[in-house]
């Protein structure tokens, strides 16, 4: 796995001395995740290492391990089950003393906080501000739906009884929310039925259409789809970056001076230019072309 993961084309790899690791081989997995990082491979990737929550008696051997084996081959830390800001500001002390005891860049490291119960959702916005080196704000289903007493074994679908709505709106948007207030990325977390992609798609496409940065994939079977689904298609990228031309040239001296005006049958505004450069960032970062150009009016 550690293998194939530098071939996929995906935005960030995480390794995990976690729950896809049992207690008697978590010595040996740190050891193959420093292997992994110093070969390299993972260079145009973000690099992160999942490691044991602060409840375990793993955490600060993880965390210490993995730092001084490989931490000049690590961007991030994610912390899974974070229920407090203390325990964020727990992995930031740790972070800076093995940082400059080993002659790395103070604060290089980021942190990534997986929130996986509802004290951790509760707490969700001291959290994303607990740290400078906070990142990322992860929802973990799993973990969460078992932690809430949620009637079902199938992780992220709708329990069973709940025939209205979605049953993780509020959990998903409590996130959103910590994470924009704050500047953070907000990342849906794992779909565990792997061979089941339109399912994937279905839940992806609820944290998508929210708002939400990407999606963790458990299986190279789901990267396709989680790109796509994460990414605009190429009509609403194509009208972004109208949006954005069109603004441009309206609002000038050339265009009228004008706070607002029409691009064929819809009025634009400073609203709709901010709306755009949401989309047109999106698509640029997907590596979409136009295909589409604004024609300045005779």
């Amino acid at each position: 796995m550690l293998d194939k993961a530098r071939t996929l084309p995906v935005d960030q790899v995480f390794m995990d001395i976690e729950d896809a690791v049992a207690p008697l081989a978590k010595p040996q997995a740190r050891k193959n995740i420093v292997a992994a990082l110093n070969e390299g491979g993972y260079e145009s990737k973000i690099r992160a290492v999942r490691v044991n929550d602060w409840t375990t008696q793993w955490t600060y051997s993880d965390v210490i391990e993995v730092v001084e084996g490989a931490g000049a081959n690590l961007d991030a830390i994610m912390l899974p089950k974070v229920q407090t800001a203390d325990q964020i500001i727990a992995l930031d002390l740790l972070l800076t003393q093995l940082e400059k005891s080993n002659g790395l860049e103070v604060g290089g490291i980021g942190i990534e906080a997986q929130i996986e119960n509802a004290l951790g959702l509760i707490n969700v916005d001291a959290i994303a501000q607990a740290s400078p080196r906070v990142e990322t704000i992860i929802f973990g289903p799993a973990d969460f739906m078992a932690s809430i007493n949620m009637k079902s074994l199938v992780v992220g679908e709708q329990p069973t009884g709940y025939d209205t709505g979605d049953a993780y709106h509020y959990i998903l948007m409590r996130i959103l929310m910590a994470a924009r207030a704050y500047n953070k990325q907000a990342i849906d977390g794992p779909y565990l039925q792997i061979k089941d992609v339109e399912g994937f798609r279905r839940v992806a496409g609820r944290s998508a259409a929210l708002g939400f940065d990407g999606k963790w994939a458990l299986h190279p079977g789901q990267v396709e789809a989680a790109n796509e689904i994460y990414s605009p298609d190429q009509q609403d990228y194509d009208h972004a970056e109208m949006i954005l031309d069109a603004y441009g040239y309206f609002t000038s001296a050339s265009g009228g001076a004008k706070g607002a005006a029409m691009l064929g049958d819809e009025m634009i505004d400073e609203a709709s230019r901010k709306m755009a450069l949401v989309m047109a960032a999106k698509g640029r970062a997907a590596g979409l072309t136009r295909t589409q150009q604004f024609v300045v009016p005779e």
